[in-house]
């Protein structure tokens, strides 16, 4: 299988990666911050390590404002849930994911009141725009540092400027551009950053994080055992701990540190320049089918996406028959965000998204332009 979806989640692993969590699960996986043995220490012990190697990688100064999660959805939910209280108010844009755009329409129950602000045809979402929708009780500012649908770069240091002056807090979903793009929290003004540890982050699934500036006044979303304050009744606020309450995912916590630590001696713009190649190959070849309607920004603006449909074939068959005839993994459908396709114009159809990684290669990506040829070729013969 030729593996072009990773904006899912990436594939393949880093086989250290692996080595590292079975090393854990094998010889000392006990429960970290709940008992003073041997096992229990040593797993907090490199529970901590990841941490630390998570953080530098975002230039995070202080590791223990970065709270472990099971995936950015979740990393999401804490920092609006959290953060929000009635008769605040949220800018944030039509290209979102599900996982802004959902709690924000749920937060309205609790008097919480959004403005989405409107993409061009390309997915690109201007800083002016956002700081036109500014208002008085404006509270928070989300934006995705790229579109999952188009890949589309959104300025994220003009928007970081807007938000220090304004002294509104920004809250940036990192889904797609942790591990390809440089998120420097200080530099770019971000005061939370939620972010998967499975896609450009090369981790497990089942791993996310969330980091939170002391700028943040922020409330846990699940309430229980943090290993610390147990006579209390009362969720302690200490961070990371009072944020991470049961017993977090180890194994997977130290295997996304693991693989953290690759991606610094590599460089993330080794790997943006790397993928953004791939992509180019792909746009360049495709983008003369005359059965072939591509979408988004040319490379330079985007991540390792490319978003295109075939005329005469839904968006899922072309997937299907990818899979199927061609043994090519890449994703049809909405990619749970509706509203950006809207914004595009794929609204009635949905899309076909090809998404590469640091493991992928430029055979790879021929194959997949002589698969989207041949399929086109047919739907053209109809």
């Amino acid at each position: 299988m030729i593996y072009l979806d990773n904006g899912a989640t990436s594939f393949p692993k880093p086989g250290g990666m692996i080595e590292v969590m079975d090393d854990c699960m094998m010889n000392y996986c006990g429960n970290p911050g709940r008992s003073g043995h041997r096992m229990s220490m040593k797993t907090g012990e490199m529970v901590y390590r990841a941490r630390k190697q998570v953080a530098a990688l975002f230039h995070i100064k202080d590791p223990s404002r970065l709270i472990f999660t099971g995936n950015t959805t979740e990393s999401l939910n804490l920092a609006l849930r959290g953060f929000l209280h009635e008769g605040d108010h949220v800018v944030t844009t039509a290209m979102e994911h599900n996982s802004v755009l959902r709690p924000l329409k749920a937060l309205e129950g609790w008097g919480v009141s959004h403005t989405i602000v409107s993409a061009d045809r390309e997915g690109h979402v201007t800083s002016q725009s956002i700081s036109r929708a500014i208002g008085e009780n404006t509270a928070l500012i989300v934006v995705a540092g790229a579109s999952n649908v188009t890949g589309t770069i959104m300025p994220l240091e003009e928007i970081g400027k807007i938000a220090v002056e304004r002294h509104i807090p920004l809250l940036v979903d990192g889904a797609q551009c942790a591990g390809c793009m440089d998120l420097d929290v200080e530099r770019l003004g971000i005061s939370m950053l939620a972010f998967p540890g499975h896609k450009g982050l090369m981790g497990p699934l089942g791993t996310g994080g969330l980091y939170v500036g002391e700028n943040i006044d922020l409330q846990p979303l699940l309430y229980g055992g943090t290993g610390t304050a147990s006579k209390s009744r009362l969720q302690p606020l200490d961070y990371p701990e009072g944020f991470e309450a049961g017993t977090i995912n180890a194994p997977g916590i130290i295997g996304l540190g693991y693989s953290a630590s690759i991606l610094q001696k590599i460089g993330v713009e080794a790997i943006s320049c790397y993928e953004r190649e791939l992509i180019r190959q792909f746009d360049e070849a495709v983008q003369n089918m005359e059965q072939v309607d591509l979408y988004g920004p040319v490379p330079e603006e985007k991540t390792g996406i490319s978003l295109f449909n075939i005329r005469g074939v839904g968006c899922e068959d072309v997937a299907e028959q990818l899979s199927r005839r061609f043994g090519i993994a890449v994703r049809g459908g909405y990619h749970c965000a509706g509203l950006a396709h809207k914004m595009i114009g794929t609204w009635d159809q949905g899309a076909v998204r090809l998404s590469v990684g640091p493991f992928n290669t430029r055979k790879d990506i021929k194959k997949a332009v002589d698969a989207v040829w041949k399929i086109s070729g047919q739907a053209g013969s109809l």
